[in-house]
């Protein structure tokens, strides 16, 4: 769980003023210590307005603010780079972008037409190459961007919101919420997790689901069969797989009236003709031994 935290705040940052010590601390560079070490110092002298203001905070030294400033944003400050991702000590790459443009860093900010016509190999130095030159144009163009990929849900449809209102052949977006060996399960909105077989992932042999399918996946399944009596709901990804005729929640409703008693009437008989038959195919059996004897 540490770990991800870590992942999470080093790639998207944090803001400076608001963060608790907790959140602080697993930022690069700062101990548990030197995180209290900033909320003191922000509850003495105020909002942080610039990023160098972090070497005015006790303990923390020249080596630990070049590892943590790039994480750390402050939102309206003084200088707008505070707020995005670009690193303190990268700050002199936009100054000579600046005057080659010869506009302000407020006017260039998101002002794609320009930055797009930029030459990245003119602004490298010893110390930053190209890619560091592309990750500080794409921020000037897009200041403050979260670089966290789009978060996507399943979309719902509405009135469809228990197994009830579910129908065999429907077509929906659900959320896979569980891989295992024989397939996935997928959260369609109804309270209750379908199963799509690994029989039903592709028209493709799958040996293994996880190949094709993670957490998290927001899929689109097809309604096969639904159990009611066990609270089961098969789904396919296959959208052309055909599905049963007669849909599997009426074939699990108890049987009431006329067409319980008809059902139960020929449930007997069948059974009454299954012990006669066996009587029958007994005595026969019983002869032809006696034969032998």
């Amino acid at each position: 769980m540490t770990a991800v935290v870590e992942y999470c705040v080093n790639s998207v940052g944090v803001d400076l003023n608001t963060a608790s010590v907790a959140l602080l601390s697993h930022i690069a560079g700062l101990s548990k210590a030197i995180a209290q070490n900033v909320v003191n110092w922000r509850n003495e002298h105020g909002r942080f307005n610039d990023r160098k203001q972090l070497l005015e905070v006790t303990r923390l030294g020249t080596k630990a603010f070049e590892q943590c400033a790039g994480f750390l944003r402050i939102m309206a400050g003084n200088n707008p780079l505070d707020a995005s991702t670009v690193h303190p000590e990268a700050y002199p790459i936009v100054e000579k972008i600046l005057l080659t443009t010869k506009q302000p860093l407020k006017t260039i900010m998101g002002n794609t037409s320009v930055l797009n016509n930029l030459k990245p190999e003119l602004f490298t130095t010893d110390k930053f190459g190209i890619p560091t030159v592309n990750d500080i144009l794409k921020q000037l163009e897009k200041p403050g961007r979260d670089q966290r990929p789009e978060f996507k849900t399943a979309t719902s449809i509405d009135g469809i919101e228990t197994m009830e209102d579910l129908k065999v052949g429907m077509i929906l977006e659900g959320s896979v919420t569980n891989v295992t060996n024989f397939g996935a399960f997928v959260d369609i909105g109804v309270h209750q997790d379908g199963l799509v077989h690994i029989s039903s992932l592709s028209d493709k042999f799958i040996k293994d689901p996880h190949f094709l399918v993670k957490t998290g996946d927001i899929i689109t399944v097809k309604v096969i069969d639904i159990d009611l009596n066990r609270k089961r709901i098969a789904l396919s990804m296959r959208l052309d797989e055909k599905t049963a005729d007669t849909p599997q929640q009426h074939r699990n409703k108890p049987q009431t009236g006329k067409n319980a008693s008809s059902a139960s009437s020929t449930k007997t008989s069948q059974r009454n003709n299954t012990l006669f038959s066996n009587s029958v195919m007994g005595d026969a059996l019983a002869a032809a031994l006696n034969k032998k004897r």
